[in-house]
């Protein structure tokens, strides 16, 4: 029986690490290489479910091990996801020290300056960048050392053509 709780947990590891990579993929309009994934996904549930109700143990075990190995293949396909797939975010970052964006720029980063009104203030700014979400760490941490109070919005962006992105 414990071969058989290690196997449920290692194989729900896998069929939902890529389950949530194939959602990723799918979401990004990868639609080819998420039906692959899918395909493999599906056939190791199905494999793993159909030994884990037809064996004779009926043992708790057998479904915390399910559960646990979903838990962790959760877990472990979030953070692959966010390593694996790359992309574009947009973010922009509502300021009231304009000072911000000639840092950003200085840094490497292409910034649009907008006006804007806010509520029960003068003047505010909305610093729009754009960049590769492996630099969005860099630029948060910019925002946050010049600006602590700085409103910080970000979107992930499906087209972006033209423009300038730091290398």
């Amino acid at each position: 029986m414990l071969f058989l709780c290690l196997k449920v947990f290692l194989a729900r590891i896998t069929d939902v690490t890529l389950g949530t990579i194939r959602t990723m993929f799918t979401v990004k309009g990868k639609r080819l290489i998420a039906a692959l994934i899918g395909f493999i996904e599906v056939l190791i549930w199905f494999l793993v479910v159909r030994e884990a109700l037809s064996t004779d143990d009926k043992s708790i075990y057998i479904a915390i091990s399910y559960a646990l190995g979903f838990a962790t293949g959760t877990y472990i396909g979030g953070f692959l996801a966010g390593k694996l797939i790359k992309g574009k975010i947009a973010i922009q970052v509502f300021t009231e020290n304009i000072v911000l964006a000639d840092i950003l720029r200085d840094a490497g980063y292409a910034v649009t300056i907008i006006d804007c009104n806010a509520y029960n203030t003068t003047a505010k700014y909305m610093l729009y960048i754009g960049i590769d979400k492996k630099k969005e760490r860099e630029v948060r941490r910019i925002v946050e050392q010049v600006d602590a109070k700085a409103f910080i919005v970000e979107n992930e962006t499906n087209y972006v053509e033209n423009g300038y992105f730091k290398k």
